[in-house]
């Protein structure tokens, strides 16, 4: 199979022939264009709202991300694990339905806590209804979105990337009021994910698959091991992400949860690389593609693409901050930083995919803890010392030791 990577068009079309190619190049399309509306999205809020607004607004959407993140119980990623194997219709709507109690479950459990949390984000007790509706519906787009590219359509992924960017748009509304931002991302997820069921039922329909609207508590107890695994797994990587800015935000203000978001935002560019090749090397290894070369053909393909990128990023990062407002370039050293936890990052998800088809759920867990308590320990202890650059020296340190762990297991394969 052939491992280089392409040098002009010709070759370009011959490497989406390949499975591993073409679900990246959607899944990296569906992100870079997400970013790129995102970019966008917090450039207009940004001017729209004040630094205190944006600074509660992210903190609340972070919320949510962490929120949908607990509520996943794992079954998002055993969606794609074990997609080819059984019955789809009855995966997802298990799957989802699960989800859907959960993140109902942990809503409630956030809002009843919430002057103990984060008593800035009080204001939400008035908008109890939208909160619940735009929570349910953003947890719902991750097992949806794992559908499709579970099925190799991957298209159909980017499809409803560009349905929740219709918050571009939303945000200017007037009438949406201080939390407009939020308002404007709980609205679009919501069009996303009306969308996502009615394209996934006319796929499946056209499948042998029964369409029975049920619990598969067979699913559910053949992958409990699997699920379970990765729920923690899910929970240790991905909640730093949420976590960060609430954190920012209890210790350093509304103002620096600003700077960090829109650092993070901009450097968000660079992980997407690796998020994109990473899935797909788990979607092929699940359907008994060798993982080998996948994995060979994943970190070419990856590192082929962020060093150039990383590098225009370092080098333009003042400006592009500028973008969003003067005041926010006081974030290019924390994003310089940042750039350089790229490449350790991007390790760690390869391999991550890889023990994940190997269903070597103890790695894993291991792994994933160790880089979670550095990045939030570290963050909240460099953050005290640093101000809002300590958190990127914890994205460094910490990803820097995974990788370190990471390419040692590697290179046994």
């Amino acid at each position: 199979m052939d491992l280089t990577i392409p040098r002009n068009l010709k070759e370009f079309k011959s490497h989406l022939q390949d499975p591993l190619y073409r679900n990246s190049f959607y899944i990296l399309l569906t992100l870079i264009s997400g970013a790129i509306f995102g970019f966008i999205f917090w450039i207009i809020a940004a001017r729209v709202y004040n630094q205190q607004e944006v600074g509660l607004n992210t903190a609340l959407i972070s919320v949510v991300g962490l929120i949908a993140i607990i509520s996943f119980l794992g079954l998002d990623q055993s969606i794609i694990r074990f997609f080819p194997e059984r019955n789809k219709f009855t995966m997802l709507t298990t799957s989802s339905i699960v989800i859907m109690i959960a993140t109902i479950l942990f809503g409630i459990i956030f809002i009843l806590g919430i002057d103990m949390w984060s008593p800035d984000l009080v204001l939400i007790k008035n908008n109890l209804f939208a909160f619940f509706i735009s929570l349910v519906a953003f947890s719902l787009t991750t097992p949806t979105a794992n559908a499709f590219i579970a099925y190799r359509k991957s298209k159909y992924y980017l499809f409803q990337s560009l349905l929740m960017n219709l918050r571009v748009l939303l945000v200017l509304l007037p009438f949406l009021g201080t939390l407009g931002i939020f308002f404007s991302f709980g609205i679009s997820s919501v069009i996303a994910i009306i969308f996502s069921f009615i394209i996934l039922y006319r796929i499946i329909e056209k499948s042998s698959d029964e369409r029975i609207l049920r619990i598969d508590k067979n699913f559910l107890r053949e992958s409990l091991h699997f699920s379970a695994g990765n729920y923690f797994f899910s929970l240790f990587i991905t909640i730093p992400i949420y976590l960060l800015p609430i954190l920012v935000l209890n210790v350093l203000g509304s103002n620096q949860t600003a700077y960090y978001y829109i650092a993070y935002t901009i450097a968000s560019f660079l992980f997407m690389v690796s998020a994109a090749f990473s899935t797909s090397l788990f979607v092929e290894g699940s359907h008994g593609e060798s993982l080998r070369k996948n994995t060979i053909k994943s970190l070419l393909a990856i590192f082929s693409i962020l060093v150039p990128l990383a590098l225009f990023i370092f080098v333009f990062g003042g400006y592009i901050l500028g973008l969003f407002g003067k005041d926010y370039t006081e974030g290019l050293e924390l994003l310089r930083v940042m750039i350089i936890s790229s490449f350790f990052y991007s390790i760690c998800q390869v391999y991550f995919s890889i023990e994940k088809v190997r269903k070597n759920i103890k790695d894993l867990i291991i792994i994933s803890f160790l880089i979670f308590a550095l990045l939030v320990g570290l963050s909240y202890f460099l953050m005290v010392k640093f101000g809002i650059l300590g958190v990127g020296y914890a994205w460094i340190i910490s990803y820097f030791l995974g990788s370190l762990f990471v390419m040692f297991k590697m290179l046994k394969l």
